[in-house]
C-alpha cells in the first residue's frame, strides 16, 4: 500500500554569476530555507573552485558549467556574446544533469528560481515539468520600462531632444533618466540584448520575483502588476541582521568574490566622529576615465569631510599624483570594503553611488542619504527615483563634455550633509528603512509574497513511497 510522506519542496536558486546578481540570490534563497523550503544554491564551477565558499546550514551548494570551468569567463571568453552563447549551452546541460541527478533522490526538485538574465533556465525548468520562478534583481521601474521596449511599447533610442517620457506608474521621465541602453542608442548591444531577453519566456515563468519592496514602488508595482499578476515583490534582500533580525547567523552575503580585511574598513571609521563621512564607491563593474577620477579625487578633498573611498585594483592608477599623500590624514582608499558594515556605521555622513540596485537598495534600508553619479544601464532610472521620488539623495550635474566636475562634487556633498534639506533627506532615508524593515518582518508586503510563493510550492510537496 503507498503512503503519501509530506517533504519540504526542494528550490534551486541559479543566479547569473557575477557578484551584484549573486549577492541578492544567496539572500533569497535564505528566505526561503527560512520558510522551511529545502534550498540550493548552483554557482558555476570556476567560483566554487575559485573561493570553496562554505554555505549557511541551511543552504547546500551544486556547481554548474558556465563554459569557462577553468580560468573564468574573463580570461577565457572573446566577448559578452560569446559569453552568453557559452554559457546557455554549458549551463543548460548541466542544469539537466543535476535536476537529473535529484530526480530519483529523497528530495527532488520542485522549482527552478533563476536570475532572468538566464531564460534558458526557465525552458530546462519546463522540459522536466518544474515550477520556474524568474528572479529580477533590479527595481520594478527599470524592469517595466525594458517590458516596455521589449514589446515595442516604447520605440529606441529615446532622442536626448525628445520630451519628457510618461510611463504609468513612474514619475515623467528626461530621456536622461531613462536607462541608458534606451538613451543612447547602440551602447554595448550584447548587454542590451540580454536585458531585453529577460522578457523573452517570462509568459511561461509561474512566478516573477523582484528585489525590491511594494511601498518603495507601489505605483509601478501595480502597473506591472496588471500585465504580469505573477509578479512578486520580495525585498530588499540583504541580510536579515540588518533588517528584521529573524534569520539566525545571517550577518553576510557569505559569497564574495572580492575578499577584503573587514576590520581595517570598521576600525577607521570608528575612530571618525558621527555624521562625517563620505562613503564612495561604484561597485564592482563600473570604470571612470581619468579625467573623472581626477576630478572626483580633488573633489573629495576640497569638502574637507573625511572619506572611505573603494578604488579596485584596476582603477587605482587614475588615481591622480600626490593625492593620497595629501590626503592621509582625511582619507583611507581600500580595493573593497565590507559594504553593509559600512553602510551601517555611525560615522557614516553620506554614500557617494554610482545608483546601482544593490547599493541603493542598501542605503535605503540603513537610512543613508546619497550622492548619486550615475554611469550607465539601470543607474541614471535609479538616480532619478532617489532624487526626485524617494528624496533620499542628490544626483550630479554633468557637463557637456560628461565630466562631474570637482567644484559640483564638493556642493552636492555638501548639500547632502550640511545643506538646508540635509536634515530632511536623513528623515527621508529614515521612513524609507522603517518600510525595508516591516517589508520583511512578519505579516509585511514581502512576507507574505514570499509566504505565498512558498504555499503554491507546498501543493507539489509530496511524494510516494
Amino acid at each position: 500500500m503507498e503512503e503519501k510522506i509530506y517533504r519540504a519542496a526542494h528550490v534551486l536558486v541559479i543566479p547569473y554569476p557575477r557578484q551584484g546578481h549573486i549577492n541578492p540570490a544567496l539572500q533569497l534563497a535564505k528566505r526561503l530555507a527560512s520558510k522551511g523550503l529545502k534550498t540550493t544554491i548552483a554557482i558555476t564551477k570556476f567560483i566554487f573552485k575559485t573561493i570553496q565558499p562554505q554555505p549557511p546550514s541551511s543552504l547546500q551548494f551544486e556547481t554548474i558549467s558556465d563554459g569557462f570551468d577553468e580560468r573564468g569567463r574573463f580570461a577565457e571568453a572573446v566577448s559578452v556574446h560569446d559569453y552568453l552563447q557559452k554559457m546557455e549551452a554549458a549551463g543548460s546541460k548541466t542544469l539537466a544533469e543535476l535536476i537529473t541527478k535529484y530526480k530519483n533522490s529523497s528530495n527532488p526538485i520542485d522549482c527552478i528560481v533563476y536570475d532572468t538574465f538566464l531564460p534558458w533556465a526557465l525552458e530546462v525548468a519546463k522540459q522536466f515539468g518544474l515550477l520556474g520562478a524568474a528572479f529580477f534583481t533590479q527595481t520594478c521601474a527599470v524592469n517595466y520600462i525594458y517590458y516596455l521596449v521589449y514589446n515595442g511599447l516604447l520605440k529606441v533610442p529615446v532622442s536626448s531632444t525628445a520630451a519628457p517620457v510618461s510611463i504609468t506608474g513612474l514619475p515623467l521621465l528626461e530621456p536622461q533618466d531613462l536607462p541608458s541602453f534606451v538613451y543612447v542608442a547602440g551602447e554595448y548591444p550584447d548587454y542590451f540584448e540580454m536585458l531585453l531577453g529577460q522578457f523573452s519566456n517570462t509568459d511561461k515563468a509561474d512566478f516573477l520575483l523582484v528585489n525590491t519592496f511594494y511601498e518603495l514602488e507601489d505605483e509601478v508595482v501595480n502597473t506591472m502588476h496588471k500585465i504580469c499578476p505573477a509578479l512578486l515583490t520580495v525585498g530588499p534582500t540583504i541580510p536579515s541582521f540588518y533588517l528584521d533580525n529573524r534569520i539566525e547567523n545571517d550577518k553576510d552575503y557569505d559569497l564574495d568574490l572580492l575578499k577584503t580585511d573587514k576590520t581595517i574598513c570598521i576600525d577607521w571609521l570608528n575612530a571618525r566622529p558621527k555624521g562625517s563621512v563620505v562613503y564612495v564607491s561604484f561597485g564592482s563593474i563600473s570604470s571612470l576615465s581619468h579625467k573623472q577620477m581626477e576630478e572626483l579625487a580633488w573633489g573629495l578633498k576640497q569638502t574637507d569631510f573625511h572619506f572611505l573611498w573603494v578604488v579596485r585594483d584596476s582603477e587605482d592608477l587614475k588615481l591622480p599624483k600626490g593625492f593620497i599623500e595629501e590626503t592621509t590624514n582625511k582619507g583611507l582608499i581600500v580595493k573593497w570594503s565590507p559594504q553593509l558594515a559600512v553602510l551601517s556605521n555611525e560615522a557614516l555622513g553620506c554614500f557617494f553611488s554610482h545608483a546601482g540596485w544593490n547599493s541603493t537598495i542598501e542605503a535605503l534600508s540603513l537610512a543613508v542619504p546619497m550622492v548619486v553619479m550615475p554611469l550607465w544601464t539601470d543607474q541614471p532610472t535609479d538616480a532619478k527615483l532617489v532624487q526626485d521620488v524617494w528624496k533620499v539623495g542628490i544626483r550630479v550635474v554633468v557637463e557637456e563634455n560628461g565630466i562631474v566636475t570637482r567644484d559640483e562634487i564638493e556642493k552636492c556633498v555638501r548639500k547632502v550633509i550640511v545643506g538646508e534639506k540635509a536634515r530632511e533627506m536623513k528623515l527621508n532615508a529614515e521612513k524609507w528603512r522603517k518600510l525595508a524593515i516591516e517589508a520583511v518582518s512578519e505579516g509585511g508586503s514581502s512576507d507574505k509574497n514570499i509566504d505565498e510563493f512558498v504555499s503554491k510550492l507546498g501543493t507539489t510537496s509530496y511524494k510516494y513511497y
